[in-house]
This record gives C-alpha cells, structure tokens and sequence, in this order.
C-alpha cells in the first residue's frame, strides 16, 4: 500500500481546477477502499477506473488517458500514485502548457542545487545509461529522464491516437509513447522537440517498496531491443499499420 491520500486530500482542497481520475489496477490489498474515501469527499474532482485483473502500469496508463479524453480538460497526463513527485508539480507543469504553445511538459530528475532529487545511486546510473541509448537508438531526441513518472500533455487529438492501441512493452512504455508522437505528427526529431520541454523537478525520492529492482533493467534492455525491432527496422511498416487499423 503506497497510496498516501492526505496527500491527494491537500491538492484537491487547494486546487479547484484540478482532478484526479485513479487506476486501480486490480489491487487485492484496501487501495479501492482508500480511493472511495477520496472521492466521497472530491466527487465532483475525482473518479475512479477499476480494473478487474492487474494489467501492469503501461495499461492502466493507456485506459487512464483514454477515459480522461472522454472529459474537457485542457491538460490530462499521468502521475506515480507513490507520490515520487509531489503533486505541487502539477502546478507548475500546467503553467507552462498553459503559458506557451508546447505540448508535452516531461519531468526530469536532476540533481541541481537548490533541489532534492534522493535516489539510490545503481538506479540513477542506470537510468543515465539507458536514456542515453534510448536517446541514440530509437527517438534521436535528447531527453534526459524518459522513464520519470510525472507527464502532462496539453489535450488534442494526438493524444488519442498515441494512446489508443495497448503498448507493445511493459516497461518502457515511455518510450514507445514518445517514438507514437513521432510517428503521428510526421514530423522531425529536431521539429518535435521544439514542442516538448522537460521541468528539472524540486522534489523528487525513491519510495520504499517501488516495484522497479536491478533485475528488471535487463528486462527494459529486452524492451528496448523490441522497440529497436519495430521502429527502426522494416517491420516499422507493419506497426504504423498496428496503431492506424
């Protein structure tokens, strides 16, 4: 159980504008239960999208964006329910989309000073040496930090195309989510990266108990090579095919 409703409580009280739709991704522990008392007291700003059986992050991310395009909100994105990132960020994501013509604002861990950025040193070089292949290998955008957990996109029917058919991975459903935009929008790396900005968080810490171990850096190494497969190769063909049937 790694749901701290307090803090959703705070936001919500503080930011009218602002709502949550929750997925619970076939929890068996009280995370429904905890979610019902939130939204008995926000009804009006929360909801909730209950999966029956536990489909994994990528999915329930995916149902997530679909089901919030059914809504008019000017800006949907997704959030680690761990609360890695604080929820203050949300603010300062929106300011930008709202005060510019960039569509994608992309949370990035850097340690800067004057920023608490707490996580354990193996996973941070890890995460450098795999953003750097992805970046190299499959977007040929340089983004810092693709796999952090706090992104907000400005509404559009792009959305709805790049989410709108499950991911072909798991872990490193970022990624695949990027190269869609690129694939949809038909233009450059050079030309779409003018339109995303990545925000150099204040806050962010490892949660106890995050399901992310060292082995399953091996497996989003396996991920990556799919990705390679299908989106630099010939097969890329049959995949734009997968995402417009």
């Amino acid at each position: 159980m790694r749901l701290k409703p307090e803090f959703f409580l705070g936001s919500l009280a503080n930011e009218q504008n602002l709502s949550f739709l929750f997925v619970d991704d076939g929890s068996t522990d009280d995370t429904l239960n905890i979610i019902n008392g939130v939204i008995a007291l926000y009804p009006t700003q929360c909801e909730v999208l209950s999966l029956e059986d536990n489909l994994g992050k990528a999915e329930a991310v995916r149902r997530g964006i679909m089901a919030s395009l059914a809504g008019s909100f000017d800006n949907i994105g997704y959030w680690d329910a761990d609360l890695a990132t604080p929820l203050d960020a949300i603010r300062d994501f929106c300011r930008i989309l709202d005060s510019t013509d960039l569509e994608m604002v992309i949370g990035a861990r850097v340690r800067l000073l004057g920023r608490v950025i707490e996580r354990r040193a193996l996973r941070h070089y890890l995460g450098r040496v795999f953003a750097t292949c992805v970046s190299v290998l499959i977007l040929r955008i340089s983004i810092y930090d693709s796999q952090c957990g706090a992104k907000i996109f400005k509404n559009s029917n792009m959305l709805k195309n790049v989410f709108g058919k499950p991911f072909l991975v798991k872990w490193v459903f970022d990624v695949e989510m990027f190269a869609r935009f690129l694939l949809f929008s038909g233009s450059s790396p050079v030309q779409i990266s003018t339109r995303w900005i990545e925000y150099p968080l204040v806050e962010w810490s490892d949660v106890k108990g995050s399901k992310l171990k060292g082995k399953k850096f091996i497996w989003a190494a396996f991920e990556v090579f799919v990705l390679i497969f299908y989106l630099c190769t010939p097969a890329r063909r049959g995949y734009k095919k997968y995402l417009l049937g």
